[in-house]
C-alpha cells in the first residue's frame, strides 16, 4: 500500500472573523490542512491578496504542512474574509465578503501537472461564484487522471447557491459530501423523488458517484458506497465551535478511502476527527497523535 497520497484543496482561502478574533479558514484550505496533518502531501490552489491577511494565510497553511506554491497573490483584490456569528449550539452563520482574491483564481500551465498527479481533489460550489475561479476549477478537474477522487463539498452559502453550479459540479465529481441541512436543498435542486437519507442512493446512482457522505452533526455520519453503506453514531463532546468540522471529516474520509480502509472504519475515524475539531476553537486545530492515522 502506498505510504503517501497527493491531495489538493481547490477554491477559497479566507479568514473567519469570529467573536474571539480572526481564524484562518475556507473549506478547501481547511481540507488541505487536515489532510496534511493526517499524512498527505497536501496542496492548495487559490488566491489571496497582497496584504497582511494574505501573508498570514500563507503562513498558516505552511505551519500545517501544506504546500503553497499554487496560492496566487493579487494586488487588486484583498484576501477574503467572512463575518461569523455563532448561535447557542456553536453553529456558525456567515456573511461572506465579495470581490476578493479567491474569486479570481487564475489558470497556469503548471496546474495541469499538479492535476495529473493528484490522488484526490476537494472542491466546492462557493468558489465558483466568480467566473475566473469557476473556469480554473473546472479546467483543473478535467485535467485529473481517471483514478483521482474528485470530492464535491457543496458548501451552500446563500446567496451563492446557484442551481446550475450545483448540477454542473455533480457531473464533475466522483464523491459528494453534504450535511443534513444541505441534503434536502440539493435533492430539490436535482429534482429527486425524496429529500431524506434515501436521496443519498439516488444521488449516487444518478451521477455515478463512488462515495456519498452525509454528516449529521452530533448524530454522526453516513457513508454510501457503490455496494455498501456505513453508519457511525456520534459521541457526546463539549462543543467549542463547529467551524471546520465538516472539512476535517472530508479530509479523514478521503485519506481513509485512498488507503483502502473498510467503509465502517473510514466513517468512524472521520467522525472522531470531526468531533475533536468541535471541541477546539477555529477550523484547523492541531490533531492529537492518536487521530493522525
Amino acid at each position: 500500500m502506498r505510504e503517501r497520497f497527493t491531495v489538493v484543496g481547490l477554491g477559497e482561502v479566507l479568514w473567519d472573523m469570529l467573536p474571539d478574533g480572526a481564524q484562518f479558514g475556507g473549506a478547501p484550505a481547511n481540507f488541505a490542512c487536515h489532510a496534511a496533518m493526517l499524512g498527505a502531501e497536501a496542496f492548495v490552489v487559490s488566491r489571496v491578496g497582497d496584504d497582511e491577511l494574505g501573508e498570514r494565510a500563507i503562513a498558516a497553511l505552511r505551519r500545517d504542512g501544506v504546500e503553497t506554491r499554487y496560492v496566487g497573490r493579487s494586488r487588486e483584490y484583498p484576501t477574503g474574509t467572512v463575518q461569523v456569528e455563532l448561535d447557542e449550539t456553536g453553529s456558525p452563520r456567515f456573511a461572506i465578503a465579495e470581490a476578493v482574491a479567491w474569486d479570481r483564481i487564475a489558470w497556469s500551465d503548471d496546474l495541469e501537472g499538479l492535476a495529473r498527479r493528484a490522488d484526490a481533489v476537494c472542491f466546492g460550489t462557493l468558489a465558483q461564484r466568480g467566473e475566473m475561479s469557476r473556469r480554473t476549477i473546472r479546467r483543473l478537474l478535467a485535467s485529473t487522471g481517471p483514478d483521482c477522487l474528485r470530492i464535491l463539498d457543496v458548501n451552500l452559502r446563500p446567496p451563492f447557491d446557484d442551481r446550475r453550479v450545483v448540477l454542473d459540479s455533480l457531473l464533475l465529481a466522483d464523491a459528494l459530501k453534504l450535511n443534513e441541512e444541505e441534503l434536502p436543498v440539493v435533492a430539490s435542486l436535482c429534482g429527486l423523488s425524496g429529500t431524506g437519507p434515501e436521496a443519498l442512493e439516488e444521488l449516487r446512482d444518478r451521477y455515478g458517484l463512488r462515495l456519498v457522505a452525509l454528516t449529521r452533526g452530533a448524530r454522526g455520519a453516513r457513508l454510501v458506497g457503490r455496494d455498501r453503506t456505513a453508519d457511525c453514531a456520534g459521541e457526546p463532546v463539549g462543543v467549542k465551535d463547529t467551524v471546520g468540522a465538516g472539512d476535517a471529516f472530508t479530509a479523514a474520509m478521503a485519506l481513509g478511502w485512498l488507503r483502502g480502509h473498510d467503509l465502517d472504519a473510514v466513517c468512524r475515524h472521520a467522525c472522531r476527527v470531526a468531533e475533536f475539531v468541535c471541541t477546539q476553537a477555529g477550523a484547523t486545530p492541531p490533531l492529537p497523535k492518536d487521530l493522525r492515522t
